[in-house]
């Protein structure tokens, strides 16, 4: 099911790092598949994608969103 996500890009240090959307109400989730126009930090954007649960990662700070389309806002 896919789902559409409107908030910030950051990056956290956690690990290797990643990537990852905190949305409008506060939500984090960690980027999969992100394309390289995406990872900026403080980039507002609305990211369409799917929260996968079958998959860990070594972060860990919330739901992984498999990025289908973005767009900058």
């Amino acid at each position: 099911m896919s789902i559409t996500v409107k908030g910030k890009i950051e990056r956290k240090g956690l690990g290797p790092g990643t990537w990852a959307l905190v949305g409008e109400d506060g939500e984090t989730y960690e980027l999969k598949n992100a394309p390289s126009e995406l990872k900026k930090e403080g980039l507002k954007v609305s990211v369409k994608g799917t929260v996968r649960k079958d998959i860990m990662t070594f972060a860990m700070i919330g739901p992984v969103l498999e990025v289908q389309s973005f767009e900058v806002l």
